[in-house]
């Protein structure tokens, strides 16, 4: 449910009057967090969260010092002054000076009766969402340029506009077909039809939680638990994060008494941990999740972001010792983390030593999917395809994949360019465009394209030129002339989502509608996330931490019914390893994976990928310019600012 407004925020200079070209800042029930992003002028002395105001139904509130620098009160006539972590309450009226003299808001509240109808908007399902860091300017576009009409332009033909209505509406997926496909996270301000089978995080963390395992880049403690409640309640709970010394203060006196954080090593430098995954374990097994959002409020309600999880049970007896690719694959990557050990009592299961040897004791079998990981170092000998692109590249070298799809194109989504060179380039091309077709000849190199947001699509965004805080590619690594021919745009009428800018990470080889394989990942496109040959090609460097899962066409029985393993459907289907239950031997046949604009008849063996932009995606025009975050931008956004702010 979305929280209900309480207030606002309104930008006032020294003379206490209504700054009007500045927007007003929506207060939530609840925390909200205010800071740098959130004032007009960039000030290194603001913290990313500066102050904490906690809302309340009846238009009370009280601020809390986050940032290391003092606040000021101004309540009347009283002046009062707050150093880190002071807190106090504030009223209808008062004036907050996040710097003391600079930076000047009142407080207003909902039961003054301003804006009301304002207030009842935020609460619809078109709300409207917070931006990057943190909170929506509630107000409409302010300029001419970006009127509704230009915004709308999207869908001026209404034909257009109703197939893709049907396209994402027409995505409903039995529970057995779940692990076969991946969903994409909810977005505020969409209209309904978009979010058709998409997912929250409280969608994914759900039922008897024994033990949670969360592993992320950026991790906001505050945000995570208000909205998922039930993780305060799990009696275990490991964070495996990336965030920094001073982020990971404000985690410590933020995170409940038995939660452990952990941030894995990092023997490269400019190498990050940013995978973004979960492990769930329940009295029936494990769930295993692999997504692409941080722990953070915006990347699970602006921003485009996609989710894959499946359940899979305790290993029996007769099987404790079997493995399989998956279980190596994962449990391999984990050991990498070096979490410290730490004992769990499971209810009516016993004590376990929670290492990564403990996620032996499922049984991955039926797992639809391949893991890719990166972990950090210059792997030489086996593990030169362990990890990163050459992991990807052993992969795909193991498939047969239909003839039609010989040097069939390729794709690369993401939302943060590295430093690149065209060698490199040609070295994951090779990596992608690895496989075989039936009669065992290569499936040869594919023309590859860049799916990258331009200006105009940060601009017309729903967070306006603040998406592009999550979009953090500089000048000398966007435009660089080779990069030119690979440019194509972020369209994504069919999914709703041409406004809500991408953090999903996706990369994919296809024809037409049909596709090759498709990898959900944490990896942007940078030799930090994929790795870098070295050494004549003996040795891959790899700086950070990623993973992805891979999905291929595989055999399924299709005859006869069959019923996925879940830990929490409370309906049956927690029993048992998830096998077909038909009669007989029914026959296999392969999975065919299809976008959601595939047009042909539903089968059992169609796979639908919601793949939330166009296939074939468009290039660049000679107008478009691809967007990097420190170039200025005069033409004011959305909700009337410029960049940088």
């Amino acid at each position: 449910m979305p929280r209900s407004q309480i207030g606002y925020l309104v930008a006032v200079n020294k003379n206490l009057e209504e700054v009007a070209s500045l927007p007003k800042l929506p207060l939530f029930h609840g925390p909200n967090f205010i800071g740098r992003n959130d004032v007009s002028v960039p000030d290194k002395r603001l913290s990313r969260k500066h102050i904490a105001l906690t809302t309340f139904p009846d238009g009370s509130a009280d601020l809390l010092v986050e940032g290391t620098n003092p606040v000021v009160i101004r309540s009347g006539e009283l002046r009062k002054k707050l150093v880190s972590l002071e807190k106090t309450a504030i009223n209808n009226g008062d004036i907050i000076e996040l710097i003391p003299g600079n930076h000047l808001f009142k407080y207003v509240s909902a039961s003054t009766g301003e804006k009301k109808r304002n207030f009842s908007e935020a609460n619809s399902n078109e709300q409207s969402p917070k931006l990057s860091g943190k909170k929506i300017r509630n107000q409409g576009p302010k300029n001419e340029e970006t009127s509704a009409d230009k915004l709308k332009a999207e869908d001026k033909d209404s034909n257009k506009e109703q197939n893709c209505v049907e396209a994402i509406r027409g995505f409903h997926v039995s529970n057995d077909k779940l692990p076969h496909t991946f969903r994409l996270l909810k977005v505020q301000g969409l209209p309904t039809w978009a979010n058709t089978n998409s997912v929250s995080i409280g969608d994914a963390i759900e039922g008897d939680v024994l033990l949670a395992v969360l592993s992320n880049y950026m991790v906001d403690i505050d945000w995570l638990i208000s909205a998922c409640p039930k993780l305060a309640k799990i009696p275990n709970v490991l964070v495996i994060h990336g965030e920094g010394d001073s982020r990971l203060d404000l985690m410590k006196r933020s995170k409940p008494t038995n939660w452990i954080l952990h941030k894995p090593p990092l023997p490269i430098s400019f190498g990050t941990h940013h995978s973004k995954a979960m492990l769930l374990v329940y009295p029936q097994g494990v769930r295993v999740i692999v997504h692409t959002a941080n722990l953070i409020y915006v990347d699970w309600n602006n921003k485009s972001q996609g989710l894959w999880m499946q359940d899979f049970p305790w290993k029996d007896q007769s099987n404790s010792t079997k493995g399989c690719g998956f279980e190596n694959d994962l449990v391999d990557y984990l050991s990498t983390l070096k979490w410290p050990e730490f004992t769990a009592n499971l209810p009516s299961l016993g004590n376990f030593n929670i290492n990564s040897a403990f996620f032996k004791k499922f049984d991955y079998s039926e797992s639809k999917v391949r893991l890719i990981a990166s972990v950090p170092g210059y792997h030489t000998g086996s593990n030169l395809k362990k990890w990163g692109h050459m992991k990807l590249r052993t992969v795909l070298q193991d498939c047969v994949f239909d003839k039609e799809f010989r040097r069939s194109p390729l794709v690369y989504q993401f939302s943060s360019l590295g430093s690149l060179d065209e060698k490199w380039m040609a070295e994951l091309a090779s990596s992608m465009s690895s496989g075989y077709s039936e009669d065992k000849t290569p499936l040869g190199l594919g023309e590859s394209l860049i799916i990258w947001p331009t200006v105009e699509d940060v601009r017309c965004s729903l967070e306006g030129y603040a998406a592009g805080n999550a979009i953090p590619s500089p000048l000398k690594n966007v435009e660089k002339g080779f990069l030119k021919k690979y440019w194509a745009k972020w369209k994504a009428s069919h999914t709703g989502r041409c406004r809500a800018m991408p953090h999903i990470k996706t990369y994919t080889r296809y024809k037409g509608q049909n596709l090759v394989w498709f990898l959900l990942t944490s990896a942007n496109l940078s030799k930090a996330a994929w790795g870098a040959l070295q050494k004549n090609n003996s040795q891959l460097m790899i700086r950070s931490y990623e993973l992805g899962v891979l999905f291929l066409p595989s055999r399924i029985k299709v005859d006869g019914p069959s019923r996925e393993f879940s830990c929490t459907d409370k309906g049956g289907s927690s029993k048992g390893s998830g096998k077909s239950n038909s009669p007989g031997n029914p026959v296999p046949a392969m999975t065919k994976l299809v976008t959601l604009a595939w047009q042909g008849t539903k089968t059992s063996e169609v796979i639908q990928l919601p793949v939330p932009y166009e296939l074939p995606p468009e290039p660049y025009s000679s107008q478009d310019i691809p967007w990097s975050w420190d170039r200025r931008y005069s033409k004011k956004d959305v909700y009337g600012q410029v960049w940088p702010r």
